[in-house]
């Protein structure tokens, strides 16, 4: 199956193309460029380099959020594009369980952790199975000191990764009372192709959706909508 990831939910960009259980190309930045800047370019590149032209894909996994309010928009806007005029399916792929599935080859409790402000994150935790992900908690937006409690709670150890990492990094040292590790440096930010290779799990169990029925995920309203409504 081919499939193009998208990920452009965070600070890092990132575009792939898969063919089975294969990653053909796969094209990160994480420059501090807008992503309405890279994404597109970077698609153009994965495509071109990985020999397999749009019209031949089977589907396109996006990150479909939470995250960045701009960059799911223009990930959304992007994939759906591409869907419409190709007539192919989105596969929404949740930014956390794309994030976690990064790391899915460690036993411990992987927790996924974007910075989301005012000493929030959005996260979840999960754990690898033989296909896909068990999702042992959904992604929600929630304050760091209430997912520190609750990994406290499960004494295992856990995997920590995401651009929410070295903002709470010195409150999860001084809280946190089970064994711990963060992802190494180049396992530690969202990738596409693991977007792409969860989205191909999904596929299969019937997840896809129309490029028309597609929308991303924001799981909170936006600081603009928040100072609208407390004026």
């Amino acid at each position: 199956m081919k499939i193009l990831g998208i990920d452009s939910s965070g600070l890092t960009a990132s575009a792939a193309v898969i063919n089975g259980d294969t990653v053909i190309a796969e094209f990160t930045v994480n420059n501090k460029k807008t992503h309405s800047q890279t994404l597109l370019p970077m698609i153009e590149k994965v495509v071109a380099m990985s020999e397999i032209p749009l019209e031949e894909l089977d589907a396109v996994a996006v990150a479909a959020g939470p995250g960045s309010f701009t960059g799911l928009r223009i990930g959304s806007a992007t994939a759906k594009g591409i869907g419409l005029a190709l007539k192919k399916p989105i596969i929404p792929v949740p930014t956390l369980e794309g994030l976690a599935y990064r790391v899915a080859v460690s036993d411990a409790l992987i927790c996924p952790m974007m910075d989301a402000r005012r000493d929030q994150v959005y996260t979840g935790l999960y754990r690898r199975k033989k296909s896909g992900l068990e999702i042992v908690q959904a992604q929600e937006a929630v304050a760091i000191s209430e997912i520190t409690e609750q990994i406290n709670e499960f004494a295992e150890p856990v995997l920590f990764l995401g651009d929410g990492i070295p903002v709470q990094e010195k409150y999860l040292e001084e809280n946190l009372k089970v064994p711990y590790e963060f992802a190494p440096m180049h396992l530690n930010r969202q990738g596409a192709a693991a977007v792409a290779a969860l989205g191909s799990v999904y596929f299969a169990e019937g997840r896809a959706e129309t490029a028309a029925e597609h929308k991303p995920v924001y799981l909170r309203k936006s600081q603009a909508e928040r100072e609208r409504e407390n004026a």
